[in-house]
């Protein structure tokens, strides 16, 4: 499966530094330099995306012939045909302290654009899927290009500044706002809908940040919840979401699954850190070193809290025992028994809900921020490699008679525990249903 990714590239830079003090002539922060990263950005990011996923991916664009230009040429991950641009090459300078981005510098684009080379016209014909990244720099207003688009499965991710998409696009990717300024409404469901019948696409898909994607494909729009994760930054997660989507897409996924995979994927990302783990590149993005959660806790100073068991079937004795837990610290952390795990602990009947749906409910709740799954009879081997700083178990015992007691201590953790909540539990439930 061939996927080619059609679209401007840019060049991103983000200037790290450290904020503690004010201009004395003006009401600015002065950031104090301490590094610059550099990366591909726009359709390539979104090209590189798609490679880290396995996919043969080839990045279709136009870059200039100036210092910039050469820049992001050298930065780019995956093959390429670029023509040349007699515009200047986009550059997005990000300055950024603590994570978060104090002010952005754009510069670049102006007079003149990009020139389609024929060169470029056949690698999008030999593509067997397409995904169009538009980012408004004129390139897939050319008539050529759009002549070879409109003969090709394509997925088109819409710039306000660029034209409408080919008609029959298996999926265009408005974010909302891009979505209420194409259909003149905040509504994400009449806008969805009056683009789909305008652009003539087979399907629609608004994405709205923590809200989730409304998918519209004909009949009822289809909502997918976003995960709860903190974001600091959603750069990258649109080009994340669309690389995903049309990867699953030009699988044969039907258009609902490929939305979810690219929610999930879009999530992920974010809560693995977003661009701040791309400093070496696209394919670091899955790296276990990508900062977690725990890790942002950790790096501002804050108590993680952790606790363990089955969950195998919720119930109000579990959420008021992790409410609780969560109520000491900064983020809590449910160790989790693997179905294996479960088996062993409890017999062969058990668990009732697998691991997978366990995960997923745990993670529902406001007050658990990570999950992890381990495969052990007891969570000794899970702790030492979180070493939390407060170890939660509800129960009518003391926190020195626990097991974990001393392991936790070693590294100068406490073990607390909260109150148990009697006539509440799973085996109590399943005993009164048979």
């Amino acid at each position: 499966m061939k996927l080619v990714v059609v679209g401007d590239a840019l060049l991103d830079v983000d200037v790290e530094g450290v904020v503690a003090r004010v201009c004395p002539d003006a009401p600015a922060p002065v950031l104090d330099v301490t590094a610059e990263h550099a990366r591909a950005g726009g359709a390539a990011l979104a090209a590189a995306f798609a490679r880290a996923d396995g996919l043969d991916v080839t990045l279709v664009g136009a870059v200039a012939d100036d210092e910039d230009g050469r820049r992001l040429r050298a930065l780019v991950e995956v093959p390429a045909v670029l023509g040349g641009s007699t515009s200047a090459t986009p550059v997005k300078t990000r300055l950024r302290s603590g994570g978060t981005s104090v002010a952005r510098v754009d510069r670049g684009g102006g007079p003149g654009g990009p020139e389609v080379t024929d060169e470029m016209l056949d690698a999008v014909a030999a593509a067997d899927f397409v995904l169009v990244s538009d980012y408004g720099r004129g390139l897939v207003r050319d008539r050529r290009l759009r002549a070879v688009l409109a003969r090709r499965p394509v997925v088109w991710d819409p710039h306000p500044r660029g034209p409408a998409p080919t008609p029959d696009a298996r999926l265009v990717t408005p974010n909302l706002a891009e979505a209420s300024a194409f259909a003149g409404t905040s509504d994400p469901y009449a806008a969805a809908e009056a683009l789909r019948d305008r652009w003539r696409a087979r399907a629609v898909v608004v994405t709205m940040g923590c809200r989730g994607v409304l998918l519209h494909q004909g009949g009822t729009p289809v909502v997918v919840p976003a995960p709860k994760i903190t974001v600091t930054d959603p750069c990258g997660a649109g080009d994340r979401f669309a690389a995903t989507a049309a990867a699953r897409l030009a699988a044969g996924a039907a258009p609902d699954d490929a939305v979810a995979a690219g929610v999930a994927a879009a999530a992920d990302f974010l809560a693995r850190g977003g661009v701040d783990g791309l400093r070496d590149g696209v394919s670091t993005v899955d790296k276990s070193d990508a900062l977690s959660t725990v890790d942002a806790v950790r790096a501002r100073g804050g108590v993680v809290v952790a606790t363990g068991g089955c969950f195998d079937l919720l119930h109000a004795g579990h959420v008021r025992t992790l409410t609780a837990a969560r109520a000491l610290g900064d983020c809590l952390v449910v160790c989790l028994n693997s179905d294996a795990s479960v088996r062993r602990l409890k017999g062969p009947g058990r668990p009732v809900t697998g691991q997978d749906d366990r995960a997923e409910l745990l993670r529902a709740l406001d007050c658990v921020d990570e999950v992890r799954v381990f495969d052990d009879d007891t969570p000794q081997r899970a702790l030492r490699e979180l070493r939390p700083d407060v170890w939660v178990k509800g129960g009518d015992y003391s926190a020195e008679s626990l097991p974990e007691a001393e392991l936790v201590r070693g590294w100068g953790g406490r073990t607390v525990v909260v109150p148990y909540h009697r006539g509440r539990s799973t085996t109590g439930i399943l005993a009164r249903r048979t």
